[in-house]
């Protein structure tokens, strides 16, 4: 143990990083996998069995860990009755015909199926995407990065994705104060990817002259987001201005919108019972719910065993730049697991604590953002992310096609998130 102890700390926690890696790539849960790195970080640091037991308990008990888990559980349940009730069909079948530009519908399909994460989404939006594809120049090469890119438009800030809000609650910032800072990164996404669809030459253009459908049909079927978008702000707002001393207020605002939203739709889809609890009962929700918890498990170990104050201390006497720690490690860690709550949940208990130590806590929100834009293009190029095989298989087209459209947008991204970096440094001084 003694000799484990004098290994450098940065050493140690890359050995910790390698284990998570090597578990997700074996097929463990995300939430093993975690669980198994906090154990072995703790070894690695020399904390006992007694130390590790109750740097786990606080973590669980920690009220913001299980209010994540909740909200988790609830966006799962919302998306899933969603899907079950056919409302994401019903939602894009009643927006067509909404808008006549053609290069419009065509990214709005996957961007409006983005709004609710799933597991492999951009298979929900591809029959749409081809088929508004057909009467065009483009080639099923760039049909599927259309329908991968614009799926993933909204992750860097969307609320309802784990992703999100794990990373508000690790780093302990305002959940709208992010919304805020990271949003401005859609259109950036947008707009790169929207360039080679501008270029598109429509052979079969749609007839301006048929009569536009009423647009209440599409915002019906939209009730359930709208829902968990302005009556959660709008609750949590109150119960900041009522009880200042609530510090979950915005949280305990996005678990009763949640609520409210879900039980909209089974009765607007009359569930029956059988209906509603395999949808309560689905034991993906319950190994969402572990894996939370087996996050902030990690992050406590990080705590508990003065992990990063050592990484920090070998990091400043190496002189490596923050900046580079920022960008590099969400971005190798996202494209090695092809998650964003898993690069989130590996590198942010580090991240965040050397954010503090290197005397940058004012620019907080600036790092955050860089992490968040460099693992989250990470997870894009990824092959490991489900969506863009899923994407590919449909289109009959290959992953080294598509990496040829994704490149550059990526790069371009990457490149822009370093810019607004340091514009909102500038604003945060």
């Amino acid at each position: 143990m003694e000799f484990i102890l004098h290994i450098s700390a940065i050493i140690r926690i890359f050995l910790v990083f390698v284990f998570i890696l090597i578990c997700i790539r074996k097929h463990l849960s995300l939430g093993n996998a975690f669980l198994m790195g906090a154990i072995f970080l703790g070894v690695l640091f020399g904390l006992g069995p007694k130390a590790m037991g109750s740097a786990a308990v606080l973590s669980v008990i920690y009220p913001k860990t299980l209010l994540l888990a909740i909200i988790v559980s609830l966006i799962l349940i919302l998306s899933s009755s969603m899907e079950s009730a056919g409302q994401m069909k019903r939602l894009l079948t009643n927006f067509q015909g909404l808008i006549s530009n053609p290069r419009i519908n065509l990214v709005v399909f996957p961007a409006l199926i983005g709004l609710l994460p799933m597991p492999g989404g951009a298979i929900f939006s591809a029959p749409m995407v081809k088929e508004l594809g057909k009467g065009t120049s483009l080639g099923p090469d760039m049909l599927s990065f259309i329908n991968y890119w614009f799926r993933h438009i909204w992750e860097c800030w969307w609320p309802l994705y784990p992703g999100v809000l794990l990373a508000v609650m690790l780093a302990d910032i305002n959940l709208w104060t992010f919304i805020k800072v990271m949003s401005p990164l859609t259109i950036v996404l947008f707009s790169f990817g929207y360039l080679p669809v501008k270029e598109l030459n429509q052979s079969n253009p749609r007839q301006d002259s048929k009569e536009r459908p009423s647009v209440v049909p599409f915002v019906t079927e939209l009730t359930p987001i709208l829902i968990v978008i302005f009556v959660g702000l709008g609750i949590g707002m109150v119960l900041s201005f009522v009880f200042p001393e609530f510090t979950v207020s915005k949280e305990t605002g996005l678990i009763i919108a949640l609520c409210i939203a879900t039980t909209w739709i089974w009765r607007k889809n009359a569930f029956s019972g059988t209906q509603i609890r395999k949808i309560l009962f689905d034991p993906h929700i319950l190994s969402m719910m572990y894996m939370v918890i087996a996050i902030f498990v990690f992050k406590g170990m990080m705590e508990g065993s003065r992990a990063v104050e050592a990484i920090s201390n070998e990091l400043r006497m190496l002189h490596v730049p923050l900046i580079l720690i920022i960008m590099a490690l969400p971005f190798l860690v996202g494209g090695v697991v092809g998650i964003t709550v898993a690069f989130v949940g590996t590198t942010f208990p580090i991240i965040i604590p050397l954010i503090h130590s290197f005397g940058e806590a004012q620019f907080i929100m600036a790092y955050i953002m860089l992490a968040i834009g460099s693992g989250f293009i990470g997870v894009l190029l990824s092959p490991l992310h489900i969506c863009l095989p899923l994407s590919n298989q449909y289109f009959g087209t290959s992953l080294t096609a598509v990496y040829k459209h994704l490149w550059l947008p990526s790069l371009c991204f990457i490149a822009s998130s370093f810019v607004y970096f340091w514009i909102l440094r500038w604003l945060l001084l």
